[in-house]
């Protein structure tokens, strides 16, 4: 049986399990989102699981993933997390609000938020869905593509995830902490949750997403969120990828930005088993600002693959990205950054940096910058670089006492140094940088 058929069988088992599912829905079956779900149901039956012979997947064999059934939450027995596991891998020494949710599903138990400025909303897509109905329809898939089957599967079976909206001119005074917590002691679990941010004009506010892992067995999480930016607004998203090393994870992100927009995107790929992070912008307007900050670290055999696409549709616009990678023993990295520029997008400003430092002999990776210009009065560059710690460094550090593992951890340090300083939380910024090392098991600087 070739890959693409074993593929489309599994693709069926998930689609034969709809009926039980839609039986357990309750309310959520008379809602609109019910009919977005139906649809997306119609569009897996014509797509397929992607394969190496797929442009866009030819360095993720998705194979080790498709070895599993995973099952949905709602067939299983609760995880069961507790308040120490929350605060353990919390952020902290800054005021925060804070929300949860467990395979996908809003946990009210563990979620605290104060506060919030008048008419905004931190929640769960479930209960938006009833109480904030126009804004939920207004917004969702309005703007995220379906164009393989791991969204169409998320877009069939998700019932929930985060919610946050920001009205018009209103400010997030704190940071908001996000959690989806997945895995299950009893079975390999499907965490589904779809995500849903808005930020109206003149609004603005700092979200940190941090994916975490509890208990032994393997489980898969497959996310998509949309993003809206309107005229004048600023966001800061910061996802932190910290699956546990015998997970999946793909992510799908889609980001709309208006007149005047800034956006900020920090991705921090630190576990999973293979994970898939695409992040697309369109830049709709003029005066936009984009900027994308990546770090992905690799060990042992991960495979962490990173997709990012901007699309300058507008003239007077600049995208900014830094990509840095930190692949050690066997792991592979991948890197795809695409910039489009449209022949209206004059004045486009874009810039994009891939570098990687490999560790290990055994450890690869494949980076693949593409730029498509239309326009002709842009300014638009890229670059890729790969190789070990920088050698001169290395031996000039040596030379002045200091042991051989300080010197490798203060040139680590110096490599990730301008996406970690990227992140516009001071006290966010040191517990990433000890989290890197921690990672790596090296000492930390």
């Amino acid at each position: 049986m070739s890959e693409l058929n074993k593929y489309d069988a599994i693709r069926d088992w998930y689609i034969s399990n709809f009926q039980d599912f839609e039986s357990k829905l309750n309310g959520q079956s008379k809602t609109f989102l019910h009919d977005i779900r139906k649809d997306a149901l119609t569009k897996l039956k014509d797509l397929h699981f992607p394969t190496i012979k797929d442009e866009e997947w030819k360095y993720t064999n998705i194979a080790p993933l498709m070895k599993e059934n995973f099952v949905l939450p709602e067939k299983v027995e609760a995880t069961k997390i507790d308040e120490e596991f929350i605060y353990k891998n919390s952020f902290t020494d800054f005021d925060y609000d804070r929300i949860v949710f467990i395979n996908g599903k809003f946990s009210p138990q563990f979620s605290i938020i104060g506060e919030l400025p008048k008419g905004a909303v931190i929640g769960s897509l479930a209960k938006a869905i009833t109480e904030n109905t126009e804004i939920v329809k207004k917004y969702i898939g309005k703007y995220s593509k379906v164009e393989h089957a791991f969204t169409a599967m998320n877009q069939t079976y998700s019932t929930d995830g985060l919610f946050v909206y920001l009205p018009e001119g209103k400010m997030l005074e704190r940071p908001l902490q996000v959690f989806f917590v997945n895995g299950n002691e009893n079975e390999k679990i499907l965490s589904i949750p779809r995500n849903l941010v808005i930020a109206e004009s003149g609004s603005s506010g700092k979200i940190i997403v941090n994916y975490v892992g509890v208990n032994n067995n393997s489980y898969f999480t497959n996310t998509l969120s949309e993003i809206h930016v309107d005229v004048n607004a600023n966001l800061d998203y910061i996802k932190i990828q910290s699956e546990k090393k015998n997970a999946f994870h793909i992510d799908k992100t889609d980001i709309y930005q208006d007149k005047g927009s800034i956006f900020n995107h920090y991705s921090f790929a630190f576990g999973a088993s293979l994970s898939r992070t695409d992040i697309n912008s369109v830049l709709d307007n003029e005066n936009i600002e984009c900027h994308f900050y990546g770090i992905y670290l690799g060990k042992d055999k991960q495979h962490l693959d990173h997709h990012t696409f901007v699309d300058h549709a507008k003239p007077n616009c600049m995208s900014n990205e830094v990509y840095k990678g930190i692949l050690d023993d066997e792991s592979r990295g991948v890197f795809n950054g695409q910039i489009l520029v449209r022949p209206d997008a004059q004045k486009t400003n874009a810039y994009q940096s891939n570098k990687t430092v490999l560790l290990s002999d055994k450890a690869t990776i494949d980076t693949k910058p593409q730029l498509e210009i239309f326009a002709n009065d842009v300014k638009c560059s890229h670059g890729a670089t790969i190789g070990k710690l920088d050698e001169e460094a290395y031996f000039y550090i040596r030379s002045r006492g200091v042991e051989d593992k300080i010197a490798q951890s203060m040139l680590i340090h110096a490599f990730a140094a301008d996406v970690i300083e990227a992140v516009n939380i001071e006290q966010l910024r040191d517990q990433l940088n000890h989290k890197l090392f921690e990672t790596l098991n090296r000492i930390e600087i």
